[in-house]
Formats: structure tokens, sequence, C-alpha cells
């Protein structure tokens, strides 16, 4: 399947990492599972997906006031993705996105905004051999509000120097289109793992 682009004259393009650029939720899944497994929390797969865009630090905070637990965030943050960073060299690229990227790549700048820490967002995208596509990378720790928020796309525009109503958006998550909307940017929604399989 392909990914159709709103129509407009973009000066550049922001992608979210995790599900969007790399096809990487299913690895992420099972890397949280087993870290959380060692604290005894479960984290249902419809919560994973309904909470992507989250910093993960937000999401070990979250679970622990769901389940009336104290799990020291840091430590399980660090251990969902030292077990996520075992599982990379089976991560692939989205193929939909991949070639957006490879045909305007060279003409308009490219930002990743992401809710994931730069060690997880720049790993992942070395393993694909992308890193170097990318102008700047937003990740959590360079804004204070996440998505919804529009703080983390704002940043990123102003870093490459393009007015928010001339970029695009690629997202596959609820919280990343409403952050774009919110900045007066045009998105387009990158379907989940199970929608592009039922609709090649």
């Amino acid at each position: 399947m392909s990914l159709p682009l709103p129509p407009g004259d973009f000066r550049a393009y922001l992608f979210d990492c995790d599900g969007t650029i790399v096809d990487s939720m299913p690895l992420h899944y099972s890397a949280w599972c087993s870290a959380l497994d060692e604290w005894g929390c479960e984290f249902p797969e419809e919560l994973f997906y309904a909470w992507g865009g989250r910093p993960i630090a937000d999401i070990v905070a979250a679970l622990n006031e769901r389940h009336g637990l104290a799990m020291p965030v840091d430590t399980v943050v660090q251990r969902q993705e030292e077990l996520y960073q075992r599982a990379l060299p089976e991560v692939t690229a989205v193929p939909e996105v991949l070639a957006h990227i490879e045909d305007a790549h060279g003409r308009i700048p490219f930002a990743v905004v992401s809710g994931g820490t730069r060690e997880s967002v720049t790993v992942s995208l070395d393993t694909l051999g992308l890193l170097d596509r990318f102008e700047t990378l937003v990740c959590a720790g360079d804004y204070t509000r996440p998505k919804p928020d529009p703080e983390a796309f704002l940043l990123a525009a102003r870093r490459l120097g393009v007015p928010p109503a001339d970029c695009l958006v690629f997202e596959d998550t609820d919280l990343g289109i409403r952050a774009a909307t919110a900045a007066d940017m045009a998105s387009v929604r990158v379907p989940a793992p199970w929608e592009r399989v039922a609709a090649a």
C-alpha cells in the first residue's frame, strides 16, 4: 500500500519515530512486557497502543498509579530500553514512510519528533541506516509538555527554520495527530501494523 499525502507545498517533514519510521511497536511491546513482568505489572496490548506517543517515563508512572505499584521509574525505563535494544537486529522500517523519506531526502529538511529517549531514537535510526537523513532530533527531555501539546513539533520547526504551516507531520498515534493539529501543521496518519497487513 502507498501512503497518500495531503495537498500542499511543504518545506519540511517532521516524523514521529516508533511506529512511524521504525516498525518497532511490536518489539517495544515485547520489551515492555518483559521489563514489567519483573515487577508483576500487566500492560494490556490495547492500552499500550492507546498510550502510543506518551513519554516512556510517563507510562511507568501511569502504570504505577493504575495498579497501585511503586516501580522505580528510572529503573524500569532503563530495563525496557535495554530489552528493546537487544531485539533491534529484528527491526525494519515502515515501507510506506521510507518511500517518502527516500523521495524527498535532499530536497527538504527532515526532523524526528519523538516521545522516546534520544538514545532509543538514535539507535533505532542508526540500525536502519537512516540517522544521517535527519537534520535534528527532538526527543524526550528536549521539551516539557509531551504530545498532544504542540511544543515538540514547534521546537522542531524552529530548529529547521521552517514556519509551522509549511511542515508536514507523519504520525501513527492520536496524540501525535492532535499535537500536529495544535501546532497548525498538516499531518498524515501512518497505519498501525495490523492495518498495513490487512491492506496489503
